[in-house]
């Protein structure tokens, strides 16, 4: 399942403290044409929902659109939305400060022990 190979980078990127993008993922989960972007951000949402259901920040804040200026794309919003857990717009300062808040969060959560806060 997509889901079980994506988690496992987005660990490595949150322990790192570092952003990748829909098409990085898909690249380095070898997806192949048609709709590669479209299956991550699928299996994006249904990592959101076991984030949401543990607890746990979401991982999913970790994938950034190149066309949204560092942003994940608005699914992740709307996602965020019907998960409960995000109560403002998909655009402007309520996604921007939802999402850097997610970022610290995950940021925080999957430091590795020992190492300090940036």
């Amino acid at each position: 399942m997509l889901i079980e190979r994506l988690r496992p980078l987005l660990l490595a990127h949150a322990r790192a403290a570092r952003v990748t993008t829909y098409k990085e993922l898909a690249d380095r989960l070898g997806l192949e044409p048609p709709h590669t972007i479209h299956r991550v951000t699928e299996a994006l949402e249904a990592l959101m929902a076991e984030d949401v259901a543990a607890g746990r920040p979401l991982l999913a804040a970790l994938c950034v659109s190149r066309l949204q200026h560092g942003l994940p794309a608005r699914g992740f919003f709307i996602t965020a939305r019907d998960l409960g857990v995000f109560a403002g717009s998909p655009e402007g300062e309520d996604a921007q400060r939802f999402h850097a808040h997610e970022l610290e969060r995950a940021f925080a959560f999957y430091r590795p022990s020992g190492a300090a806060p940036s």
